[in-house]
């Protein structure tokens, strides 16, 4: 989940009141779907983490302070945005078309950039670029010196070895294809652009290289340095919507600073756009709906009232939304930001109008059997979302084919599918407890999905791990022994060349000649991506073909 940290002299100084820390923390938790996980009295630094994926304008101290202004009733309804026509270019060659087809900008000017908001520049940068944008894939955004820029600007596209430039924080120039086998950042983004023969360039007028993108800024013109008061704002990406969204976060942020924004003509010869492109989006709710929904029988002018403390525009039931806002996507959402406004603590509990007694199904009581054994092993229970992602399922178990389901119209990344399997999960929470005591011993028994052909299959699954290091394939056989002897069910291993396991150390487990789990040692190459320095051994075996079976 996306974390931010910043002074929270600044946050105080951005909201125009004193505002005690305690305080902060409650109301962020009430109206930003965070909590602040640490505040330093010494240095001022206040960090918050945000529960939400979906809400990128809230991604920096600026973003939070326009939400408390609304809170506190400073300013109601969409904040102002002036945007200056400036006259700059940006010429866009055909031939990003098929790479990387869409680019956004404006220049902003105003007081010298100091070290500390340059860092919140550049964490505002990284939050959109690894959350938003999807790891740079969907949106990638640079930063620029304006002083050392000669418009017009040319975004096109040149082969591997056409060009060389001195990429930030080098010292010496390197062809494209160079930089994606030498730079960090071409180590770490590079996979954006495979597959390509010709790599997207921003270039001047006078043949300085401004970037890479999504790669690398130039050590030339890509350096913002403190003292500067001119600077580019740019972004590309593949989605044309995503890279006006993730603009105009950028340019309310730096006009709630008090900056001057200057709009950059975009020319791609048939089409030219102005931007930042602010969006005048409007729908209309229904106010049964609201009373539907929440419960409230809510005035018009109340309503009115709670929507422009959110930040909308609101007219006769038709609702203007905020240019910065991505989640907005049906009245639903907007009927969501009247009720946190009002106040979830302030809605009355309705009464149960009808009253069910409820059992436990077979599958379940056999379920719980294997969680009591888990523990009985010395197991920690956890509990994880059903929802996860490609990243944690495939790319970073290098397992691939898992029969991911995904969801259609998803509101983040970070829920984008089914899970397919548990193995994942138990790294994700072994990754987050590095910190803790080993050995660590983690299992969840839970329901997974996979698709088989046009069918969505479900089952319930239990998956353990151990962490520490000694841990070794006949530790964790030791373990499945003593889950397969109490259910009575005997069982055979065959060798497996799933990709998440050593060579030689990993196999499949049948039953009755059925494939009914998987067991082995975690590979080094899985350990170094969820950055684990402790080997890892697992199980995983599907519990609805093993009740089948005793069945």
């Amino acid at each position: 989940m996306p974390a931010i940290s910043f002074s929270y002299k600044d946050f105080q100084d951005l909201l125009g009141k004193k505002l005690p820390v305690s305080e902060f923390g409650e109301l962020l938790t009430l109206y930003a779907k965070g909590e602040v996980d640490g505040y330093d009295k010494k240095t001022g630094e206040v960090k918050v983490d945000f529960d939400d994926t979906n809400l990128p304008y809230l991604w920096s101290v600026e973003g939070l302070a326009r939400l408390f202004r609304g809170v506190f009733k400073t300013h109601l309804g969409i904040p102002e945005l002036k945007i200056n026509r400036g006259n700059y270019r940006i010429v866009v060659d055909p031939s990003v078309k098929k790479v990387r087809p869409f680019i956004s900008s404006f220049v902003f000017k105003g007081k010298p950039i100091t070290g500390y908001f340059l860092k919140q520049l550049i964490q505002l940068q990284e939050k959109l670029d690894e959350s938003y944008g999807r790891k740079r894939k969907k949106v990638s955004i640079g930063l620029y010196s304006y002083k050392r820029i000669n418009f017009p600007i040319h975004y096109t596209t040149k082969a591997p070895d056409e060009i060389k430039f001195v990429p930030l924080e080098f010292s010496k120039a390197l062809t494209p294809a160079e930089i994606l086998e030498q730079h960090p950042k071409g180590r770490e983004y590079g996979g954006i652009l495979k597959g390509v023969n010709r790599y997207p360039i921003l270039i001047d007028n006078k043949k300085n290289v401004l970037s890479l993108p999504p790669i690398i800024n130039s050590n030339f013109t890509g350096k913002v340095e403190t003292g500067d008061t001119d600077l580019l704002f740019e972004v590309t990406g593949t989605d044309e919507k995503a890279i006006y969204l993730a603009t105009n976060i950028f340019a309310q942020a730096l006009y709630d600073r008090g900056y001057k924004i200057y709009s950059v003509n975009i020319d791609y010869g048939s089409k030219k756009v102005r931007t930042p492109y602010i969006f005048n989006e409007k729908i209309r709710i229904n106010r049964d709906q609201i009373k539907q929904l929440t419960g409230l029988d809510i005035k018009t002018s109340d309503v009115k009232q709670l929507l422009m403390k959110a930040g909308y525009e609101f007219k006769n039931y038709v609702v203007s939304i905020p240019p910065y806002r991505a989640d907005i996507l049906h009245q639903f959402d907007i009927i969501e930001d009247i009720a946190i406004m009002y106040g979830f603590d302030n809605i009355e509990s309705a009464p149960l109008e009808s009253y069910t007694i409820g059992s436990a199904t077979e599958m379940n009581r056999f379920a719980d059997k294997a969680r009591e054994i888990a523990i009985g092993l010395g197991f920690q229970e956890i509990l994880s979302p059903i929802l996860s992602n490609k990243v944690v399922m495939e790319e970073k178990m290098e397992t691939f084919g898992t029969g991911l389901v995904e969801i259609e119209n998803i509101m983040s990344d970070t829920f984008s599918v089914i899970r397919s399997w548990l193995t994942p999960v138990m790294m994700e929470v072994l990754s987050k407890n590095k910190h803790r005591d080993f050995p660590q011993r983690v299992f969840e028994q839970g329901l997974v999905n996979i698709r088989k052909g046009n069918r969505i299959v479900g089952m319930e699954v239990l998956a353990l791990a151990i962490s520490h290091t000694k841990t070794d394939f006949t530790e964790i056989k030791q373990c499945l022994d003593a889950v397969m002897g109490s259910f009575g069910v005997n069982y055979s291993l065959e060798a497996s060349d799933l990709k998440a396991f050593i060579d030689g150390r990993g196999a499949k487990i049948k039953a009755y000649g059925k494939e009914i789990g998987i067991i082995g040692e975690i590979s080094p190459k899985v350990l170094v991506n969820w950055e684990l320095e402790m080997p890892v051994s697992v199980l995983e075996i599907d519990l609805t073909e093993i009740k089948n079976i005793i069945s």
